[in-house]
């Protein structure tokens, strides 16, 4: 399994997001920014929700260590 990723350098992969945004929404805009598998996954392990902001996506990423 894929190690889970510091939320800050999954926000490296987040720049071009548009708050409130969906797991979908972030997931493909990781991916379209270069992200490797690692980001990706660890983004597809957060809760299928509306994110409000980057803080929210960090939060839930921090929850996965």
């Amino acid at each position: 399994m894929a190690s889970v990723v510091n939320p800050i350098q999954v926000q490296k992969y987040l720049k071009g997001v548009n708050y409130p945004a969906s797991r979908r929404d972030l997931i493909e805009t990781a991916r379209r920014e270069g992200a490797d598998q690692n980001v990706i996954a660890t983004l597809e392990r957060i809760p299928d929700r509306t994110y409000d902001g980057p803080t929210g996506v960090a939060r839930e990423i921090g929850k996965l260590s």
